[in-house]
């Protein structure tokens, strides 16, 4: 595992509590685990949609919800590696709005479409 992996990693283990999930939401925390969505390495990816799920609060929604975030999960939706597609789905599904979602589609400059998939 990259390096990256095991700080996202941790980094999802310690959002679960209360105090170090408000930190990392006042120490611009979210835009970091949105920069590991572009990693080439997949358990970094995946610990970061992961770690977005568990920083979702009432203000924290609109950033993580954001269209291109959400462009990006549409596009791991439809990954080959199950991984990867199941917990997108998950994210589209529990994060976001369906209204969300659809606007994101509709979207005519896909802002994610620059984001490779992961390696297998």
């Amino acid at each position: 595992m990259h390096k990256w992996g095991y700080i996202e990693g941790g980094l999802c283990n310690l959002c679960l509590e209360k105090q170090n999930k408000e930190y990392i939401l006042q120490n611009n925390g979210v835009q970091a685990v949105l920069d590991c969505l572009s990693s080439s390495n997949e358990d970094t990816v995946l610990s970061a949609i992961t770690t977005l799920m568990y920083l979702t609060t009432p203000l924290s929604q609109q950033e993580i919800t954001a269209v291109p975030v959400i462009q990006c999960m549409l596009r791991f939706s439809l990954s080959k590696n199950k991984r990867l597609s199941n917990l997108a789905n998950l994210f589209l599904e529990d994060i976001c709005s369906a209204d969300d979602v659809e606007k994101a589609r509709n979207v005519q400059n896909h802002t994610a479409l620059g984001i490779p998939l992961p390696k297998e």
